[in-house]
């Protein structure tokens, strides 16, 4: 227990089984969920090679994952991270003895992976809430959204500027 103590002396938080770990990689943030005495569970590639660090960008490509239990020092390597159950104000925690239970049941099982639909937390909310939630997921849906009707607005005004030079001539 020394080590983990050590470990979590120099990034924040204490976790407990069942609390959510937000992992801040550079460019999104992966998921995964505390088990108890250093461990955490999380969704990798299937191919997983040596950088934890890529793990969900190469599940992105992949549209599989693994369920693996592994060391959360490990996973974090030189990134940080943090306790968030940022929606415990939202949904009801599952007892903690129900949510090891079904993260259990998961390590090293093959799982559908969807950056939209089914990534890291969607898979560790579905384990300590009973649902998968992802503000992440909703953020880049937003933004797609907002990409999408920007490109149809100009394409309009594309439209609407070449039919007025056809008129003019």
């Amino acid at each position: 227990m020394a080590a983990i103590e050590t470990f979590s002396a120099t990034h924040p938080g204490d976790p407990q089984p069942g609390d959510l770990i937000e992992i801040f990689r550079p460019a999104y943030q992966h998921w995964a969920l505390y088990l108890g005495d250093g461990y955490i569970i999380n969704v990798t590639p299937i191919d997983e090679g040596p950088p934890a660090t890529f793990a969900s960008a190469k599940s992105v490509f992949s549209r599989k994952a693994r369920v693996r239990m592994q060391l959360l020092k490990e996973v974090v390597g030189n990134d940080t991270y943090h306790i968030n159950n940022k929606y415990d104000g939202t949904y009801a925690p599952l007892p903690v003895e129900e949510i090891i239970k079904r993260a259990e049941y998961f390590i090293d099982q093959e799982v559908s992976y969807d950056v939209l639909g089914s990534n890291c937390e969607h898979f560790v909310t579905l384990l300590r809430y009973g649902e998968g939630v992802s503000d992440q997921a909703k953020r880049a849906i937003s933004a797609i959204g907002f990409v999408t009707a920007a490109a149809g607005a100009f394409s309009l005004l594309g439209l609407l500027r070449s039919r007025s030079r056809e008129r003019q001539y």
